[in-house]
């Protein structure tokens, strides 16, 4: 990894793009997804979004004008090849207070995942309840993942086209265990903007090595091509689409339950994660930094 001119506004030589840093602290302002004593774990899978996500947090504390504690977690799945010596390398280089966890997970895979099904939806899966149970363990009351705000979009489509479901992701909700607040910083932040600063600031990004790297979530992929398409004649559609989500008219919706929740509360209006069926954002391609 090349050196690269230290800043005295950096994190240990990593220069910030500006726009990177408005965009996670407009979030953060935004859906209020940091507080004063918050004890916030990152997760750090070894891919340039979870990367990013550590270091602009780690600058924006420094800066914050309340106290708030990051730790780094990475979840070792247990998949041959798999590089934690590298991120481990990295976390310590930069002074991040980190756990490495490894599981089994890649043998439970192996023993319970039936025959056809996706590798990425049963691995996301383990690797989630993971993350809740180290946040837990370390005292966490918040839990920051890397989901940017393409992975928003391209979820809000899948579940349109392939689901039947009004769905995407949350900046800010609470976890199926009732305890941990899953919160997502880089929601305004475009992935392009992050492969640029992984390639300019030469991140150690590593791949996860399960069996399907590279290969799974085609349909992830054809909202990828359908969107840069589009964008070729609506240039402000990712905006666009990414505006919609937080500009909701219930009315004009089909949903009966909507019409009700216009005059009670239930799971949905209060940003509990629901159990019905939609894409898991969690189940992507592995994390490689050209995107």
């Amino acid at each position: 990894m090349r050196d690269i001119k230290k800043m005295s506004d950096g994190c240990d030589g990593y220069k910030l793009p500006r726009k990177l840093r408005h965009y996670v602290g407009k979030a953060i302002a935004d859906f209020t997804l940091i507080e004063k004593g918050d004890r916030v774990a990152v997760a750090v899978s070894g891919g340039k979004d979870s990367y990013v996500l550590l270091l602009i947090l780690e600058e924006l504390r420094r800066r914050a004008p309340v106290p708030f504690e990051l730790i780094a977690v990475n979840i070792d799945s247990g998949y041959t090849g798999y590089r934690t010596d590298i991120i481990e390398y990295f976390l310590k280089k930069n002074d991040f207070d980190y756990r490495l966890i490894p599981s089994e997970h890649y043998a439970i895979i192996q023993e319970k995942r039936r025959p056809g099904s996706s590798y990425c939806s049963i691995c996301s899966r383990l690797k989630r309840g993971a993350l809740y149970e180290a946040a837990q363990a370390l005292g966490c009351n918040k839990l920051a993942l890397g989901h940017h705000q393409d992975d928003f979009i391209e979820t809000l489509l899948l579940n349109q086209f392939f689901v039947g479901s009004l769905k995407s992701m949350a900046a800010s909700m609470l976890a199926d265990n009732g305890v941990t607040t899953v919160i997502r910083p880089l929601v305004y932040v475009a992935e392009e903007e992050i492969i640029a600063f992984s390639r300019q600031a030469e991140l150690p990004v590593v791949c996860c090595c399960c069996p399907v790297c590279g290969t799974a979530d085609l349909q992830r992929k054809r909202m990828k091509r359908l969107l840069k398409e589009l964008q070729a004649d609506i240039p402000n559609i990712k905006s666009s689409l990414l505006k919609a989500l937080s500009n909701v008219h219930p009315r004009h919706l089909l949903d009966p339950t909507l019409r009700r929740d216009m005059t009670g509360v239930d799971n949905a209006s209060v940003g509990i994660v629901s159990s019905g069926t939609s894409f898991d954002p969690d189940a992507h391609i592995c994390e490689q930094v050209n995107g």
